[in-house]
């Protein structure tokens, strides 16, 4: 880069820090006026700025923001690798899609083959199963940590389970120690969907560090955003083949973009029945998809990293204040816990109605809209219940009763860090209205 170039690119970023702070003020906030949202994108200057600079050097696909994202990323979870894809459900797909690749030998998934799995879930952790004709096997969660039901997973297996694909709900790691000893037990794949738990811990260790694979996704509801984004982690060389060939086009070249004849063998190999020397960059061996993201939404994730700590934090004190605010109400509500030896790095704050209190969910989830304090459902419910699995061939363990309470009595509210302590405490006086007599629902 020329020294006036160089110096152009500073200015330009000073310029950007400087108009992030103007456009993007912090802004006061009015209890009843003020909207209070679940989750958002928490961003400055030096994010704006980051995304600017990758831009002025015009690398639109993956580059070197990417590479250096991968590096640090991997080390968070302790995995010899990290992919990049364009988003957390591509993720998912390009990890289950792994398991059936050829590079996995015999212990290849084959269609028909079964992966257990919970209902309460969010869709694109199972969509993949259905996707690759592989069939899903719903247990039942756990209330009130909303993650799987480890008593269930014996009755779960049969002789075609080959995988376990669940998620960390809500940032609470599911019982790592129950499921890692039931898969190594009976030989299973596992992949720890991370999508809404990184940062999250279990027996001192990184959720997605225990898994054969682990997803994540970099949505702006999430722990750090890129827009747009997702990656998939892995210590095992032919799933690592695997997912790269599936997010890249399903070629068998390893090649970086840009870059010709890695492997010094790229017209002297023989593929399947293609004649001999054929271009190696245009050799197929997987059905795959073009699931990379850009290298601006990489250097965006590489600032965003520099903030995970804080934004652990921020997400945790939220969850206590909203744990020790509203312990006077339990006679109403089902209030989280976090699994027995975790740390969780909570994504939302789920509360359930009991089944006795003198309202329903529809009721207290529209008054809490209704004072501007935005609400989520805890991702699809039941999924069985979803029209889109209508026609989908599964299994179920019993008649999964905590899915459909979780369907019928579960909401969230948000504890990201762009929540203030006056947002805080604003929610638990309305949640303490909804309940007085004459005053909210009673």
């Amino acid at each position: 880069m020329s020294s006036n170039a160089d110096h152009l690119r500073q200015q330009i970023l000073s310029l950007v820090e400087q108009f992030s702070r103007a456009e993007f003020p912090e802004k006061k906030f009015v209890p009843g006026k003020t909207p209070v949202p679940v989750s958002g994108r928490v961003f400055d200057g030096a994010d704006v700025a980051s995304l600017v600079n990758c831009s002025l050097d015009f690398w639109l696909t993956s580059g070197p923001y990417s590479d250096q994202f991968e590096r640090k990323f991997k080390k968070l979870f302790d995995h010899r690798w990290a992919l990049l894809v364009n988003s957390g459900s591509s993720a998912n797909l390009v990890a289950v899609s792994s398991l059936l690749s050829p590079l996995l030998k015999d212990r290849r998934l084959q269609p028909g083959d079964e992966v257990i799995t919970v209902a309460a879930g969010f869709p694109t952790t199972v969509n993949p199963i259905v996707q690759n004709n592989l069939v899903p096997v719903f247990v039942d969660v756990d209330i009130p940590t909303y993650n799987i039901d480890v008593r269930q997973l014996d009755g779960a297996l049969s002789a075609k389970t080959k995988a376990v694909v669940i998620a960390h709900t809500l940032g609470n790691p599911f019982d790592l120690a129950a499921v890692t000893k039931f898969c190594k037990q009976h030989d299973l794949f596992l992949i720890e969907d991370c999508c809404d738990a990184v940062g999250a811990r279990y027996d001192g260790r990184a959720v997605g560090s225990f898994g054969d694979l682990a997803t994540v996704s970099f949505y702006p509801a999430h722990h750090i955003t890129m827009g747009e984004g997702g990656c998939v982690l892995t210590s095992n060389g032919p799933l690592k083949g695997a997912a790269l060939s599936i997010r890249d086009w399903g070629r068998d070249c390893w090649c970086d973009p840009g870059k010709d004849n890695t492997c010094g063998l790229r017209f002297e190999q023989t593929h399947g029945e293609l004649p001999a020397g054929f271009d190696h960059k245009y050799v197929y061996s997987h059905i795959g998809y073009n699931l990379k993201l850009t290298d601006m939404q990489a250097a965006i994730g590489l600032s965003q990293l520099t903030k995970l700590d804080g934004f652990h934090a921020a997400r945790q004190r939220n969850f206590e204040a909203l744990s020790a605010g509203l312990a006077d109400l339990e006679s109403f509500f089902i209030l989280p816990k976090a699994t027995e030896n975790s740390e969780p790095s909570w994504f939302g704050f789920p509360i359930a109605i009991r089944p006795d209190a003198p309202f329903s969910k529809p009721q207290l989830v529209q008054f809490l809209e209704n004072n501007l304090i935005a609400t989520r459902m805890l991702f699809a419910g039941n999924l069985i219940r979803q029209p889109a699995y209508a026609d989908v061939t599964y299994r179920k363990i019993g008649d999964l009763p905590n899915s459909d309470f979780v369907m019928t009595n579960v909401f969230w509210v948000g504890v990201f860090p762009g929540l203030t302590p006056e947002m805080i405490d604003y929610m638990i006086e309305i949640f303490h209205d909804a309940v007085t007599p004459g005053k909210g629902l009673i």
